[in-house]
């Protein structure tokens, strides 16, 4: 699922960026239940999140979306 890929990815960067999951939803301005959810494949990224996303771990999104 496209969704799972995506929130594999995320939560690899996130731990290579040094990020906990507390911190990154903070900084993100997500709950750390939604963050989880999305890690996990179980939630939609909206396209502005993962912008976000991308910005704050300085990578291109197109990195996430492999």
């Amino acid at each position: 699922m496209e969704r799972s890929r995506i929130g594999r990815r995320i939560k690899a960067y996130r731990k290579l960026k040094g990020y906990t999951q507390v911190d990154f939803a903070k900084v993100i301005g997500v709950s750390l239940n939604e963050l989880g959810s999305i890690e996990r494949g179980t939630r939609e990224i909206s396209e502005e999140l993962l912008e976000k996303i991308a910005e704050t771990l300085i990578i291109d999104k197109e990195e996430i979306l492999g």
